[in-house]
């Protein structure tokens, strides 16, 4: 039996079913069920839904979701943003990590806000952000010159330290020597550019060296964290040291840069008939011209084994070219001996018919008969 004040109201007619909340539902999806009286029939009831929607900030499940969000993202810091750390750095963002960028040398700040990077034109600024990662993405010769300045005092000291530079012993020591000794240090070479790894990283080497990692939880998650951008992009993961990086890297990267700018100096030059290798070396040629020359002449100043893999480069070249003119001269010998062969055999014939001439004469001078076959060989001399 309804209240009193309600006993003589119709009731509007039922409420769908399916529009129901259950119990089971969060709470923000229960609409909110409101009933008024209609001015224009005051014996029924008018019903009134309304329903929130959308995530509020408030709300627990879009909070734990960010915080969940949050706790597996990294804040990195990126000294140098040239064109392959941005190259990385979109990669990063993807990821869900918070980016940051300062350049020593020119303002990138419109590079860094197409790709969703946060910009500072001064390290200090930068620093203050207290990153989980700082990544060096400076060239190899300008390295100790970025280190010595860096204002690190404005660093958390468990800050973990990254570079990606092409040679790996050089940084080490760098970073050893300028880091507080707090500083986590972490090597890595990414084994890929720009073009190379465009289109996917997967199957790619991604080379990396834990040089300093203190045995703390937080720590090893962390570069952990900062690995697995890389796995997850389908990197092949090939941990070793600094030394036996600069050993292969001599002996591949720094022999292919040598190859690729012989034969740009060269001028190799498209060609409609050229085959399946002639096509791949104009594609090293593309690949190295892409690099400046600085990188190279790092490659070569800062790793110990490019002097020996460029004399072994062109011991190389000289032993094939001594084996085509090698070749050659023995042709050219036979050739020598066979004319000497003609001349040898034209002097002793000359040398029989000067004989014959003579006994000839001394035949007719004495008053002998002309031996026999002679006479024209006489009249002709």
């Amino acid at each position: 039996m309804l209240p009193s004040s309600t006993a003589h109201c119709r009731l509007a007619p039922p409420f769908p079913s399916r529009l129901l909340p259950s119990a089971s539902e969060p709470l923000r999806r229960r609409p909110l069920i409101l009933l008024r009286r209609s001015s224009s029939y005051p014996d029924r009831r008018r019903l009134l839904v309304r329903a929130i929607d959308a995530a509020q900030p408030y709300d627990l499940e879009a909070s734990l979701a960010l915080r969940h969000l949050r706790s597996n993202s990294l804040k990195i810091a990126v000294i140098g943003f040239g064109n392959f750390a941005q190259f990385l750095a979109k990669t990063f963002v993807a990821h869900g990590h918070d980016v940051l960028a300062h350049s020593m040398q020119s303002d990138r700040s419109s590079a860094a806000a197409y790709l969703g990077v946060q910009y500072f034109p001064d390290p200090n600024d930068l620093f203050e952000q207290h990153p989980d990662v700082v990544l060096l993405s400076t060239s190899i010769l300008s390295t100790p010159q970025v280190l010595s300045v860096l204002p690190l005092h404005r660093l958390r000291r468990s800050t973990l330290f990254v570079d990606v530079l092409s040679v790996k012993e050089f940084p080490k020591h760098l970073m050893l020597k300028y880091l507080p000794r707090e500083f986590d240090i972490l090597c890595t070479h990414p084994m890929f550019g720009p073009e190379s790894g465009k289109d996917s990283w997967v199957g790619l080497n991604f080379m990396y060296d834990k040089v300093r990692l203190w045995e703390e939880d937080e720590r090893i998650e962390r570069c952990e964290k900062f690995l697995n951008i890389f796995s997850a992009e389908g990197c092949r993961m090939v941990e070793m040291s600094c030394a036996d990086h600069d050993k292969y890297a001599a002996g591949s990267q720094f022999i292919t840069h040598t190859v690729g700018r012989v034969l740009e100096k060269f001028g190799l030059e498209e060609s409609p008939i050229g085959t399946k290798g002639y096509e791949k070396l104009i594609d090293l040629v593309e690949n190295t011209k892409g690099d400046s020359f600085e990188l190279y002449y790092g490659l070569f100043l800062y790793n110990k084994n490019a002097m020996e893999q460029l004399e072994r480069l062109d011991l190389a070249f000289e032993s094939v070219k001594k084996a085509l003119f090698g070749r050659l001269h023995e042709i050219y010998r036979e050739q020598l001996l066979e004319d000497a062969g003609d001349g040898i055999r034209r002097t002793m014939h000359r040398a029989e018919q000067n004989r014959r001439r003579e006994v000839a004469q001394k035949l007719l001078h004495n008053g002998g008969q002309t031996p026999p076959n002679q006479s024209s060989e006489t009249k002709a001399w």
